[in-house]
């Protein structure tokens, strides 16, 4: 039991490491191929962030635990957005300022609520992964269509995500950083997932309670990582932007995977219990981010009330799955 407490500690050190050198040495590269920031924040730190997500996802699949890869999916995305953005409006309120984000907002919901179509019917099958795949590359096709649009703009975000680039790296180092971070992030989704599912197995839950708790919480440790030290760095936007581009990652990346690779039932607490919460987390969202009397802010009121959300969650989940 230790030794498997000991990987899944030494899984989440390895995969927020390799997550981190995985961005700087990719968004590094981009930047000297000539990338403008903005897109490289959309796109390359979007899914820089859900690495530990997507990788999870593909090794839990590969090893016939396609639970702990759904249950990874929605509980960081309710991760993200109660406690991660909870989190960083407690230390400093949060104002968003970005056009491009009011623009992805919407596109959130909507993919929220496609990914729970698809599995309203209690299956997440191969047809499902091939959709939320496609719906992927629909969505980074009008990513890049807005970062490519918006290259000569004021948007506030554009700035802030160019101030974050790495500017003192070669391309050789880049790549080097680049390489390096995806090594660690494959090492560390194999050691946390055999870690986890041994835990789950010892303790008689089932791998999608620990992928929406356990898992879901350390896979989400870049998010939160990226998204305080934006907020201390006057960085709103980015904090908050973060965690939009992560969430449409994981319901169309990490959602997709164990459909194409492992296709299973899903268990009925994730379409009763958990995307519901995950539904309204994402509406929450949407609403504080658009204001209802101008700009629109996350204050410290709201994210009390998103802690307090995230709390009420995992006390749902231990009465309701756990027990």
């Amino acid at each position: 039991m230790w030794v498997e407490l000991v990987a899944v500690i030494a899984g989440f050190a390895l995969l927020v490491w390799g997550a981190d050198r995985f961005v700087m040495g990719a968004a590094a590269t981009a930047r000297l191929l000539g990338v403008s920031p903005l897109l490289i924040g959309l796109t390359i730190v979007g899914f820089g962030t859900s690495a530990p997500e997507i990788l999870v996802s593909a090794v839990a699949s590969l090893q016939g635990n396609p639970g702990l890869a759904i249950g990874n999916a929605i509980g960081s995305n309710i991760t993200n957005v109660a406690l991660i953005l909870g989190t960083t409006a407690m230390v400093i309120p949060l104002a968003v300022n970005s056009g491009t984000m009011r623009r992805e907002l919407p596109i959130l919901i909507g993919t929220t609520v496609f990914a729970y179509l698809l599995l309203s019917d209690g299956k997440l099958g191969f047809g499902d992964g091939l959709a939320l795949l496609a719906g992927l590359l629909v969505m980074l096709g009008w990513v890049i269509h807005v970062g490519l649009s918006s290259r000569d703009s004021k948007d506030p975000m554009a700035t802030e995500f160019a101030a974050e680039i790495p500017t003192d790296l070669s391309l050789g180092q880049a790549l080097l950083w680049l390489l390096a971070g995806g090594i660690v992030l494959m090492i560390g989704s194999r050691v946390l997932v055999w870690g986890a599912v041994d835990i789950a197995h010892h303790f008689g839950v089932s791998d999608l309670v620990i992928g929406l708790t356990i898992v879901a919480l350390g896979t989400s440790l870049p998010e939160l990582a990226a998204s305080v030290a934006s907020a201390l760095k006057n960085e709103p936007d980015i904090a908050i932007g973060n965690v939009i581009g992560s969430n449409m990652f994981n319901l169309l990346a990490v959602l997709g995977i164990p459909g194409i690779i492992s296709p299973s039932v899903v268990d009925p607490g994730v379409l009763s219990r958990d995307m519901p919460i995950m539904v309204a987390l994402t509406v929450a969202l949407l609403l504080m981010a658009y204001g209802f009397h101008g700009k629109g802010r996350i204050n410290r009121l709201e994210a009390g009330l998103l802690l307090a959300a995230y709390a009420g969650y995992q006390t749902l989940l231990y009465f309701t799955a756990v027990r």
